[in-house]
């Protein structure tokens, strides 16, 4: 489940109306096989960019960096944490 410090991860661009946020997403081998970041990008109109990623048998992760209106990346951030997803903040990671 998302955690309020996942969402508090999100940064704020005025200038362009959108957010730009960074997580990590850490999942089962069961959801390796489903296109969970496709679905995240079409359904809630997210841009994301994969910067590192991980998959073994056992489990995976995905360092997700995600662009759009902040109500989309929060719906979006619920619907994958409703599949099973842990999503935790990355902003150490996101480039400058």
């Amino acid at each position: 489940m998302a955690t309020r410090t996942a969402l508090a991860a999100i940064v704020l661009f005025p200038e362009v109306g959108t957010v730009k946020c960074c997580f990590m997403f850490t999942f089962s081998s069961e959801l390796a096989t489903e296109p969970v970041i496709y679905n995240l990008g079409m359904q809630f109109r997210v841009v994301t960019t994969i910067r590192r990623a991980n998959i073994t048998e056992e489990k995976g992760w995905i360092v997700l960096e995600l662009e759009g209106e902040k109500e989309d990346i929060e719906q979006g951030i619920a619907w994958v944490t409703g599949k099973g997803v842990r999503v935790d903040p990355a902003d150490d990671l996101m480039e400058g």
